[in-house]
């Protein structure tokens, strides 16, 4: 099946394959593959195949009406990629530039309609180097994702957010909002660069009703970046330090890209981790932890099937999601007062108000009011897009969505949801 022809122009004001332009310096440019891996052969041949569709002159023959640069000719070489990344994708989980080949090679399939069944390009011929070596292109920082990310795409990458805290609610990629049980060690992030577990136990005797008590991340093994690095915190023990002691990734050369920070010792940590685009923040409040994440895109999808449960993916399993009943289960305090405590530091009733009384309602402590004002300010810094900031829900038996305008008239029904039903 052949795909339809497309004039240079409706890819490039130029007539070189629009691939260029991103793709191609990041083959070019992308330097840190495991040494099992083959993505840089891969590139390699991806690029020489799409060097003879520079200024159109390509026939492009066996697939396409036109016979430019839109046509058979790029979604042969595309097809011969793809086919390429199958083959070494094995050894190649946990290398951001295959995965951002994969994701790139997705895109430009769809945007010039390209089918995934057709002729594919011939291998190129060996000798020669790849164009570019030695010109003078200055080098990325194979362990500066977001500075790297931005020079080869032209704008900034995408970011997500997820957290948990409090009884525990999770709030997920997706913008779904739970309130969860989870009793006993459940993965938040189980990716190819990061892996993420929380342990959480009964807030008290016989409540159904959970909080993290300690937290798990492994910051996996990148070649020219980081060491292995494991940073465990527990209630009342949240070091500034990684297992081994150490504070950044290691003695590589990017182990400076690996770094944790401490503001406020034992209620407040950071870690930054440039490599992958990720911030993380752990603090403690009210004899429980809680987690924030920042990551970019390209991380937080580099996973497989094996790793599909992941509370920052999917959210709470149907399963672990307090009932109805054990929302309305009361505490030591009414929720009059429960409301008026949280409504001090949480003005709008969203999803963090209604975590906050329902919280400080089970628990009986003011201070789990701290725990979601973190969280929402958190938000705040992490999300890229602030209308999402504020979530609410919209009835009993579907996730939150985002709906910040209805505020005002959904307020009233929140309460019933969340406490009369």
């Amino acid at each position: 099946m052949g795909e339809p022809g497309q004039s240079p122009s409706a890819g490039s004001p130029h007539g070189s394959p629009p691939t260029l332009s991103t793709l191609t310096l990041l083959l070019l440019l992308c330097g840190h593959a495991h040494s099992q891996c083959k993505i840089l052969r891969c590139n390699a041949e991806y690029v020489s195949s799409t060097l003879s569709l520079r200024g159109g002159g390509a026939s492009g023959g066996g697939g396409g009406r036109g016979g430019g640069v839109g046509s058979g000719g790029l979604c042969r070489a595309l097809r011969s990629y793809a086919l390429c990344t199958r083959r070494t994708a094995r050894t190649c989980r946990g290398d951001l530039a295959f995965h951002s080949a994969v994701h790139g090679i997705e895109d430009l399939m769809i945007q010039h309609n390209c089918s995934r069944q057709g002729p594919t390009a011939p291998p190129p011929p060996r000798g020669p180097a790849l164009p570019g070596a030695g010109s003078g292109l200055p080098a990325l920082d194979p362990c500066d994702y977001e500075g790297r990310f931005s020079r080869l795409h032209g704008r900034a990458p995408g970011f997500l957010h997820c957290a948990s805290f409090g009884d525990p609610h999770v709030r997920s990629f997706h913008h779904h909002f739970h309130t969860c049980r989870v009793q006993g060690a459940w993965p938040l992030l189980d990716n190819d660069f990061l892996f993420v577990q929380a342990t959480s136990s009964p807030v008290a005797l016989g409540a159904n009703a959970t909080a993290i008590r300690k937290l798990t991340i492994i910051f996996k093994n990148m070649q020219e970046c980081i060491d292995q690095k494991v940073y465990q915190a527990e209630v009342d023990n949240l070091p500034a330090a990684f297992e081994d002691g150490s504070i950044n990734g290691g003695d590589r050369p990017g182990g400076s890209s690996l770094s944790i920070q401490t503001a406020n010792p034992g209620n407040h940590v950071e870690i930054q981790a440039a490599y992958i685009g990720t911030t993380i923040i752990i603090r403690q409040t009210a004899g429980q932890l809680s987690f924030s994440i920042k990551v970019a895109e390209d991380v937080a999808r580099a996973f497989s099937a094996e790793q599909d449960l992941q509370l920052c993916v999917g959210g709470c399993p149907p399963s672990q999601r307090l009932s109805r009943s054990e929302r309305n289960r009361r505490g030591a305090i009414t929720i009059d007062t429960a409301r008026r405590l949280c409504k001090e530091g949480l003005p709008v009733e969203d999803a963090y108000f209604h975590s906050c009384v329902f919280d400080v309602l089970i628990s009986g402590d003011p201070n789990f009011t701290v725990a979601a004002q973190a969280a929402l300010e958190d938000a705040r810094a992490f999300l890229p897009d602030l209308e999402k900031l504020h979530l609410f829900p919209s009835d009993a038996g579907v996730p939150l969505s985002s709906a910040t305008l209805l505020a005002p008239l959904l307020s009233g029904l929140l309460v019933l949801w969340l406490y009369i039903q």
